[in-house]
């Protein structure tokens, strides 16, 4: 951590740790001033989007009095990202999988159909404001689904084809997108939950699915069984990056190293569950993958440059927005019907606003902070987070390079 005055400005620059400090702090705060404010409780607002906020928006009077300025080294922001992805590997036990069943290809399809929806809605509203083709897609899923990775790797893409600032319309897409996501998700799944008088109880009726069968039983975790969960996750992080990295290079496409290293957590976890290696214990697991989504969350949304969101071409904008207006209008009467009409539904829904126009983070952030308050939907931390790290790139990834490569035209 190191103070300087560039252009009378003074730029505190925070290393790797600092950052990661400073994130823990604001999660901290978020956590305490979620609990004295009511209206947060109430309308399901998470915990590192109040502590991220509130330090936006000090950043913000800071950068328009020219007084302070702050740089961060965000490099351990990706690592909280993939241990917390990998946390969802590890959670996802094919036997639980099983009780999906229909749910998980509906939930899989419906997201199938926004992907196409929010491409064509880019474009077509896009040409009626007056964008390209180019800048409309990356303003659609690729932002929208993709988030910021998926903005960066495509607006490179794009601007080689001669469509200046294309990264930074995806970036800023992703980001309008995540603070959407983060300040819609809950508040709509707890609209849902309240109006139909939803309980957890009320859903396993529905299913009659009883998930118990196969959780853990408890795990004492003394230094031993904690080693060997953490060692489990770091294992799966690492092998899973070198998978992804492999696999891009035969195939020459870009995959994300989260998606590596969730699979890999997958397989992890169902040969522990043949071969008993080690004692999981899913609540180490559940709380690890807490603590680094809160962390994630927390790093992602302080490094956000409220600036960036008031910079939006005013067509830009129109097409963010409608965006927004319309997949939340589709998921609060629709989809929601779709998805059974229950409280797996209520909780999966505010997790699709979550990932669908943010991030799975925030989804996941959205769907814990209505299970804290309402109860608990296994069957939701399931089928949300696979479908929308993991297998929704099985259909968004392959569409988007052919939609660029059918529509966009090369300009150089």
């Amino acid at each position: 951590m190191s103070f300087e005055i560039i252009d009378s400005i003074l730029t505190i620059k925070l290393d790797d740790i600092a950052t990661m400090t400073l994130a823990s702090i604001l999660l901290l705060i978020g956590i305490a001033v979620r609990k004295r404010v009511g209206f947060l409780t109430k309308f399901c607002i998470p915990a590192p989007v109040v502590g991220g906020f509130l330090f936006v928006l000090l950043n913000l009077c800071f950068t328009l009095s020219g007084t302070v300025a702050f740089k961060f080294d965000s490099s351990l922001q990706n690592v909280f990202m993939l241990a917390f992805f990998t946390t969802v590997g590890l959670g996802a036990s094919l036997k639980v999988l099983v009780t999906g069943g229909k749910l998980f290809i509906i939930y899989w399809l419906v997201n199938v159909a926004i992907t196409v929806m929010q491409t064509l809605l880019g474009v077509g509203v896009g040409h009626m404001v007056g964008l390209d083709t180019a800048y409309g897609v990356i303003s659609g899923p690729i932002a929208l689904v993709g988030g910021h990775g998926g903005a960066t790797a495509y607006g490179i893409t794009l601007e080689g084809m001669g469509y200046p600032g294309a990264q930074l319309v995806g970036l800023t897409s992703a980001t309008f997108g995540l603070v959407v996501a983060s300040l819609v998700g809950g508040p709509l799944g707890r609209r849902l939950v309240e109006k139909y008088r939803l309980t957890p109880c009320e859903d396993d009726k529905d299913y009659s699915v009883d998930v118990s069968d196969y959780e853990e039983k408890a795990v004492e975790l003394n230094y031993g069984n904690v080693m060997k969960n953490l060692t489990a996750v770091f294992v799966s992080m690492a092998l899973g990056s070198m998978l992804v990295t492999w696999i891009g290079g035969v195939i020459g496409m870009s995959i994300p190293t989260y998606v590596g290293s969730m699979f890999f957590a997958v397989l992890v976890r169902n040969i522990n569950e043949k071969f008993r290696l080690y004692q999981f214990s899913l609540s180490f697991n559940d709380g690890f993958g807490d603590i680094a989504l809160g962390l994630y969350l927390s790093m992602a949304l302080m490094s956000m440059n409220l600036l960036d969101l008031a910079g939006l071409a005013l067509p830009l904008l129109v097409v963010l927005c409608t965006q927004c207006v319309v997949l939340i209008a589709l998921t609060y009467f629709v989809i929601f019907r779709i998805l059974g009409k229950n409280y797996d539904a209520a909780v999966m829904c505010s997790g699709l606003i979550g990932h669908d126009i943010g991030s799975t983070p925030t989804a996941v952030a959205n769907m814990t902070t209505i299970q804290a308050r309402y109860g608990e939907s296994r069957k939701a931390m399931i089928i949300v987070p696979i479908i929308g790290a993991f297998l929704i790139d099985v259909f968004y990834q392959p569409f988007v390079v052919w939609f660029i490569n059918a529509y966009v035209p090369v300009l150089k």
